[in-house]
């Protein structure tokens, strides 16, 4: 199927796909739709596109090389400069259909990398969007490309695609070890944020793209996340303090979206972004229940999780849209399959108490209650307790306090280890109970 757009303001693109030998039925024009968004996105303006049914990709071109012919008469006439493909070409792949077609070539990592460019606000993440992009690029680097971003701009030669590409090899190595340079020096200042937090539950919202974790972010926490019918509208990482009820608060990450074949250039980029990930205590994976495809986002997410060593943490699945359904019977399903699951909608403020009350009942599992004996030289310890944990009660006998307080496994151990400093100073602090609540 074709679509004509009326948009004459936009570069037009035509989008190409290629069905390979055991792919799933209609996963190729699925594949297609996600693409027409992620075009969109980035401000093209969809014209038209061509799937071909192969039994393996062309080296030289990708598709046939009679599509390549069929192709450049769709984009006369469509009047389009631009051909989106929903894979990852190879330098001569992309080189052959420049001069094949006499038109702009875009992959799929470079479309989501200049999406990045686009959206990338903070220093952070205009620095790692340039990283991605120049190590994307660098071994892309041809005539053509370096003719395209002085003559033609627009989309797919953002940022460093205007200001590195006419540059040489030499020059853009030393603007990527630059790049790492001051990414590492933002990881640290990172780290100290988080060290400051550690302390506090943390919870850590991820999702495929686009499924509403925005949204249930600017809910549950009252503050004002930007929120778009568009992919990765946000890339950087937000972090809000979350009141469950009267005895439960939380720290609350909204992390970047995750989307199939994510650019591994782009991973390694967000690595400290990503590490919000790696630091929760809890990850609450938002799912589009109303999407086509949502098991597919679900294991995508899943991929990515496994590629950042987190998969093996605790998850609570939160099945978004539930508004949308027009078969109620698929929740019944789904709840007998994810046991740790709650079904909501953020955007009418459906299933939200439940949502918290889940929160507050994996925390309770994973509470721990326990009573100390602590000298009055030790008060400093005392007022340490009182700022990270819920104090049960606390009595004075003669020089000692005897405290019994519950808070977290995380924070428990924490606790244990300030613990362990004191007494290796000498200044005993009785430990006599523990238990799980």
């Amino acid at each position: 199927m074709i679509s004509i757009s009326k948009d004459h303001t936009k570069e037009k693109a035509v989008l190409t796909g290629v069905e390979l030998p055991g792919q799933l039925n209609g996963e190729t024009r699925e594949n297609l739709k996600e693409l027409e968004q992620l075009s969109f996105t980035a401000g093209l303006d969809v014209v038209g596109e061509m799937i071909q049914e192969r039994q393996k990709i062309n080296p030289a071109y990708f598709i046939g090389s009679g599509k390549v012919e069929e192709l450049n008469i769709l984009l006369k006439s469509r009047d389009a400069g631009v051909v989106v493909f929903d894979e990852d070409l190879s330098p001569a792949q992309i080189r052959n259909l420049e001069n094949a077609l006499d038109a702009k070539i875009i992959d799929r990592s470079t479309l989501i990398l200049d999406i990045f460019a686009k959206h990338a606000r903070s220093r952070e993440a205009k620095t790692q969007v340039e990283l991605a992009q120049l190590q994307y690029l660098l071994p892309r680097l041809t005539r053509q490309w370096t003719h395209l971003s002085r003559q033609v701009g627009g989309v797919g030669t953002r940022g460093p695609g205007e200001t590195q590409l006419e540059t040489d090899r030499r020059l853009i190595r030393k603007r990527i070890e630059k790049l790492r340079s001051e990414l590492s020096q933002i990881d640290k200042q990172r780290t100290v944020r988080r060290k400051n937090r550690e302390n506090s539950f943390r919870a850590a919202l991820i999702g495929y793209t686009n499924v509403g974790k925005s949204t249930m972010m600017n809910l549950l926490s009252g503050s004002e996340v930007l929120v778009q019918n568009q992919l990765f509208a946000t890339l950087d990482s937000t972090v809000r303090r979350v009141q469950l009820d009267n005895d439960h608060q939380i720290l609350l990450s909204d992390t970047v979206g995750f989307i199939r074949k994510l650019p591994p250039h782009l991973v390694a980029s967000f690595k400290s972004t990503l590490d919000e990930v790696k630091e929760a205590d809890l990850l609450l994976h938002v799912v589009d229940i109303h999407h086509t495809h949502f098991r597919e986002q679900m294991q995508t997410v899943m991929q990515v999780l496994e590629e950042l060593d987190s998969h093996r943490k605790p998850i609570l699945i939160i099945f978004n849209k539930i508004d949308l359904l027009n078969e109620m019977g698929i929740i019944g399903s789904l709840k007998s399959q994810f046991r740790n699951s709650v079904f909501i909608s953020a955007a009418r403020h459906i299933g939200i108490e439940s949502l918290k009350q889940n929160i507050v009942q994996f925390m309770e599992r994973n509470f721990v209650t326990a009573r100390l004996t602590v000298p009055m030289e030790q008060q400093k310890f005392l007022h340490y307790i009182h700022s990270v944990a819920l104090v049960e009660d606390q009595k004075h006998e003669g020089m000692e306090t005897e405290i019994t307080f519950r808070c977290s496994r995380q924070i428990y151990n924490r606790i244990l280890q300030k613990l362990g400093e004191i007494s290796e100073d000498g200044n005993k602090i009785h430990y006599e109970e523990e238990k799980t609540g």
